[in-house]
């Protein structure tokens, strides 16, 4: 498992590419149920920074692959 500062430094890169050069689907990063946690003060680790970090991807092909392609 890749450390925690290593991912949130991929997570800040690929959010700004978002917020950047599709910015139609950064307001929709706010909404995002993994980014929505289920308890009050929940722990943040390497597992779920990774699990962010990965749906922060798929969100971003899967908008290139049908929006961008059209």
């Amino acid at each position: 498992m890749e450390s925690i500062t290593r991912l949130l430094n991929q997570i800040n890169i690929i959010t700004l590419e978002i917020e950047t050069k599709y910015p139609e689907i950064y307001k929709f990063l706010d909404e995002d149920t993994l980014t929505l946690p289920f308890r009050e003060h929940p722990k943040i680790n390497a597992e779920i920074l990774f699990d962010y970090l990965q749906s922060l991807k798929q969100l971003l092909s899967h908008h290139k692959e049908t929006h961008l392609l059209n």
